[in-house]
Formats: structure tokens, C-alpha cells, sequence
């Protein structure tokens, strides 16, 4: 059974915020006054586009960490839906986990979810083995999880340090934890690499959450990481792309 209700109404609340600060900062040729009637009625248009399309893999993370947290398996949601936790949010097919799992926390972890998921035993040992990732489809609404073995490499390790807790509202002992927004980006402009740096929603989902978090940002952390990991040229450009002059 799906975690009851929709998508958060605070995160939708603060997202429409945002959405509304941003809508302001780009209808700089009117007056004040105006650019907010503007704005706060472009973040109105938008509100239920959110809670349609961040409704369903919100749900299912709750049920997925829930069963994660029980287990005692450290883990961190990634990719899109983390970037539109902390950018703009968008429609995504798949929710993408990282996870430190243990071989001894396999068979209970398959018992967990074998009733509301398709999950295979045999391709999550050999996910371990091989520090690779493995998938679990939530049957009731097919949508996929990615989990992605957490490695003990340097990078990882700051990763799963610095994951940031999102507390779900009126519930003080339930928490969701997402990757920070520094390292969304990282990985972000990393899987823009590996796909031949032509992946449009990828680049959107970094220059949003640059964009959103813009000062709230460690971009000594950035581009520390960004060095080690080869991807400063990228980096270089998205802060460029996010530039006043350079922003549509």
C-alpha cells in the first residue's frame, strides 16, 4: 500500500516559493509591484503540475526508505528526484538510491519488499560483488528504483557523511535522506559526462539546482571534488551558464 497522501504540501509550498522568486527574477523590464503579481501567479500555474508529477515517486521513496531505515542500511536518494528537491522540479521515470548494503542484509531485505515489489535475490549478491546496481520495480504503478551499492571510495564516503535528512511533516521520527545538493551536482555533471554530454534534462537539473541554492552552495567543496573527479571544465560551465547575462 502507498504511503498515504500526496506529495508533501510544505515541500510543494516551498517549491512554489521558489518557483515564485525565480518567475520575479527573471521579469526584470516591470515594476516591482507587478513582477510579484507575475510571478506568484506563474508559481500558482506550476503548484499542481508539481504535486502530479512528484506525487507518485514520493510515495514510493517513503515506503522504500521506511523498509531501508528498519534494516539498518545507510542510503541517500539521488539523481532527478533529488535535483528537483533542491532545483526545479521536474517529471522523472525512475528513482535512483544509493545504498550501503551488505550481503548479510540481502535475504531480509528481499523479504521486505518481495510483496509490493519485483526484486531479484540473485541480482543483488551479485550487485554487491561487483559494486554495481541493481533494480526493483513497485508493482502496483511499475515505477523503477535504482539502487546503486554504496562503494567505501573517497568520494562516497563524503557522500553518504554529508547526506542531508528531510524530516517527513507531523511525523518527528520519520525521515527521508537525500544527497546533498554539492554532491546532486557532482553526480549530476558526472552522468552528463558519461552520456556524451549531449543529455538536455541533465543539464537543466544542474544549472536548477545551482541556480536555486546559489549562495546556500560550498563551492570550495565543489570545486574540490569537481578537480579530483575531472570535471571542472563542466563545472566552469554550468556557473557561467547561471550567470544573470547567460539565464533566458
Amino acid at each position: 500500500m502507498l504511503y498515504n497522501g500526496s506529495h508533501s504540501p510544505e515541500f510543494v509550498d516551498s517549491t512554489l516559493l521558489i518557483l515564485n522568486e525565480i518567475a520575479v527574477s527573471d521579469l526584470g523590464h516591470y515594476g516591482s509591484d507587478e513582477k510579484r503579481r507575475l510571478g506568484f501567479s506563474a508559481g500558482i500555474q506550476t503548484k499542481r503540475a508539481i504535486e502530479l508529477s512528484l506525487a507518485e515517486p514520493f510515495q514510493i521513496i517513503h515506503l522504500v526508505a521506511e523498509q531501508l531505515q528498519r534494516l539498518d542500511i545507510r542510503y541517500y536518494v539521488g539523481g532527478s528526484l533529488a535535483s528537483s528537491y533542491y532545483g526545479i522540479p521536474r517529471a522523472t521515470q525512475d528513482i535512483d538510491i544509493i545504498a550501503a548494503i551488505k550481503t548479510a542484509q540481502v535475504t531480509p531485505l528481499v523479504r521486505a519488499f518481495e510483496q509490493g515489489f519485483y526484486v531479484d535475490e540473485g541480482m543483488i549478491r551479485e550487485s554487491i560483488r561487483n559494486q554495481s546496481s541493481f533494480n526493483m520495480i513497485h508493482l502496483e504503478t511499475m515505477f523503477k528504483v535504482d539502487v546503486f551499492v554504496w562503494k567505501n571510495e573517497p568520494f562516497s564516503v563524503e557522500e553518504m557523511a554529508r547526506r542531508k535528512a528531510w524530516r517527513i511533516p507531523d511525523q518527528s521520527d520519520r525521515q527521508l535522506y537525500f544527497a546533498s545538493a554539492e554532491d546532486t551536482i557532482l553526480q549530476k555533471l558526472n552522468w552528463y559526462r558519461l552520456g556524451g554530454e549531449t543529455s538536455e534534462r541533465q543539464w537543466h537539473d544542474i544549472i536548477g539546482v545551482i541556480k536555486v541554492q546559489s549562495e546556500n552552495l560550498d563551492r570550495q567543496y565543489l570545486n574540490k571534488w569537481a578537480k579530483s573527479l575531472g570535471l571542472s571544465d563542466l563545472l566552469a560551465k554550468a556557473y557561467k551558464d547561471t550567470e544573470p547575462s547567460n539565464t533566458p
